[in-house]
């Protein structure tokens, strides 16, 4: 069977429990938005493949419960995250708050070249905000991340911020991914080359059979 992606690209969902890293997940992977769904457990994840830059990538997502007991779990899976995605919710200002421990935890634990977004979620319910964007601006350019507010409700900026963060792992791996795509360039013009230098074997072979 035919490979269905060229590279696969491990992103990871850190924040407290009840900012909508599942719901957003649902949103991007499946076009589906469930409110009333119970907090995650441990970790789950959820795969979809994008097309970047003419490359088809696997995005596995890796969804994190944000209680204090899992977060022993949670911090097994720094280490294979090439992509971090730091979730608050801007109508919970403590969830805003406790972004900076959540970064802290990223910087002991994950890999050197992981790529990190900052997003406020649930930019929908703006009569309840208590985090202005502003804000957010600024806690990004503090820990050196894009920003960006979403809806999980409304699918705002739910592709652009998953979409943004794969690219920026992309672009750190750029090197990897060249000598990935050569190495699968070169099997493909070598397996082509062996599909027509068989036909041609089978050709004479049949030429040399015949006694017409």
């Amino acid at each position: 069977m035919a490979k269905q992606y060229d590279i696969l690209c491990r992103l990871l969902m850190l924040g407290d429990s009840g900012v909508g890293k599942t719901c957003m997940l649902r949103r991007f992977t499946e076009s589906e938005f469930d409110p009333s769904h119970i907090s995650t457990i441990g970790v789950d994840f959820k795969m979809k493949t994008v097309e970047i830059d003419g490359i088809k990538v696997r995005v596995q997502i890796w969804d994190t419960a944000g209680q204090e007991r899992y977060q022993t779990i949670t911090k097994q899976y720094y280490r294979r995250a090439q992509g971090i995605v730091f979730v608050y919710d801007i109508t919970n200002k403590p969830s805003f708050q406790h972004i900076a421990k959540w970064a802290s935890d990223v910087e002991e634990y994950a890999p050197d070249k992981v790529q990190r977004i900052l997003v406020g979620n649930k930019s929908d319910e703006d009569l309840e905000r208590q985090v202005t964007k502003d804000q957010g601006n600024k806690l990004a350019e503090t820990f050196g991340m894009e920003f960006f507010e979403t809806s999980a409700s409304t699918s705002s900026n739910i592709s652009e911020s998953f979409i943004r963060v794969t690219e920026l792992v992309l672009q750190a791996h750029k090197r990897d991914v060249d000598n990935l795509l050569g190495s699968l360039d070169d099997y493909l013009e070598k397996a082509a080359l062996e599909e027509v230098k068989g036909s041609q074997d089978a050709d004479s072979n049949t030429q040399s059979a015949c006694t017409c």
